[in-house]
């Protein structure tokens, strides 16, 4: 689809508006419902994006976690359907070739979590642990155990009424999975994916060294990563190839299919104004208050490292729904590195000594992670070499 914004009219404009009108994030004009035909078609075929939209748009974005840019592309277009269906609306079942997701498959995961059935993620995505709780549901009352959400497995859910309240099956169970795993680095199984790739280089760089391609710049530093986690005994994968620029969801599949204990990818910001510069992070976290606790955590490290280590402005953490950290099953965190439009922060990331540095507070970052806050050293203080002595003294010891 096009990207609409401000200014823009037609058909698909009127469905935008109806959209945000049904969520009661916009008051409908005249205080009723958008005008429908008997078929369901909005009337309002000529519906202008005008200041109004724009804003609901932008409230829609900041509510659901997604770029708040007052445009509605694919992400947002996509994010305005989801949040339209309500649980009971249509059946819900888990499959392969058309993926399901919206508000009523979140409300599913929430019914059966709060029943001790669900511990994943609340994503609003029907995958297959989803399908594998629904059936253990079903099972359970005596229904079918078909993996198929209808109406009698909705009733029996509206019955039965929450049983477990309060904390987070997928929080707790994603700190039990660090906690088991010591504090050592080696064995652990790390996704590093850098941005960009193949023919989208990203925008061109000119140093006094000649140019350098937002590319190369992200490819540079999960090299980097990458020696310096190798050197500790991790294990470690890159999502791409130089030549390949995999969609966001084929990069979570690569993630999932190696068995990932974390992913980190790299990436550059962009902005109209050369003014906006920083560093910012971001984890897994959505308007149904479901987040990745373990990311949320190692986005706060990776952020204090880097800042504490380099000239860029802290832009801080923060929760998103974006695919990579929505489709991954393990703890993933998406770092902006800085801008490429801001003079200062391009000036940095096309340093060497600077791309060093975010390597290695990346890494540290992961270990303070591993040891939970115990025998940890101040933000910024601890050393690749020291860092390498403590893991080859561990693994003698061991």
């Amino acid at each position: 689809m096009n990207r609409l914004r401000i200014g823009d009219r037609g058909a698909i404009v009127a469905e935008v508006k109806a959209a945000v009108e049904s969520l009661g994030i916009l008051e409908p004009e005249g205080g009723g419902e958008p005008r429908r035909s008997e078929e369901g078609v909005l009337i309002a075929a000529d519906t202008l994006f005008d200041a109004d939209l724009d804003r609901a748009v932008r409230a829609f974005q900041q509510q659901r976690g997604l770029l708040v840019d007052g445009i509605v592309g694919p992400t947002t277009y996509r994010a305005l359907k989801e949040a339209s269906y309500r649980l009971g609306a249509r059946t819900l079942c888990y499959q392969l070739s058309a993926p399901m997701f919206g508000d009523d498959v979140g409300m599913l995961q929430s019914r059966l979590q709060e029943l001790g059935f669900y511990i994943g993620r609340v994503d609003g995505y029907f995958g297959p642990d989803t399908h594998s709780a629904l059936c253990a549901f079903q099972y359970e009352i005596g229904l079918s155990s078909d993996g198929i959400c209808g109406p009698a497995t909705i009733r029996s859910l509206d019955l039965l009424g929450s049983h477990v309240t309060g904390g987070s099956p997928h929080a707790m169970s994603e700190e039990e999975l660090v906690r088991s795993a010591g504090p050592q680095l080696t064995g652990k199984r790390i996704v590093i994916d850098p941005g960009l790739g193949g023919d989208d280089t990203g925008p061109i760089i000119e140093t006094d060294s000649g140019p350098i391609t937002e590319e190369f710049i992200l490819w540079d530093v999960a090299s980097r990563l990458e020696g310096r986690m190798a050197a500790t005994g991790m294990e470690t994968h890159l999502s791409r190839s130089r030549a390949a620029d995999p969609r966001e969801s084929d990069r979570a599949e690569i993630a999932n299919s190696i068995g990932a204990d974390l992913t980190i990818s790299l990436r550059c910001a962009r902005h109209s104004t050369a003014a906006a510069h920083g560093v910012a992070s971001f984890h897994y976290g959505n308007s149904h208050r479901s987040e990745s606790l373990i990311g949320q955590v190692l986005a706060g490290y990776i952020q204090r490292e880097i800042v504490a280590r380099t000239p860029l402005q802290d832009c801080r953490t923060h929760g998103r729904t974006w695919d990579l950290l929505r489709l991954t099953r393990m703890p993933t965190v998406q770092v902006d590195l800085g801008y490429t439009t801001n003079p200062e922060d391009a000036a940095i990331l096309t340093d060497p000594h600077y791309r060093d540095v975010l390597a290695h507070s990346i890494l540290v970052a992961v270990k303070r992670l591993y040891l939970l806050g115990q025998d940890d050293q101040p933000t910024g203080t601890y050393t690749f070499a020291e860092l390498l002595a403590e893991e080859l003294a561990a693994g003698r010891s061991a």
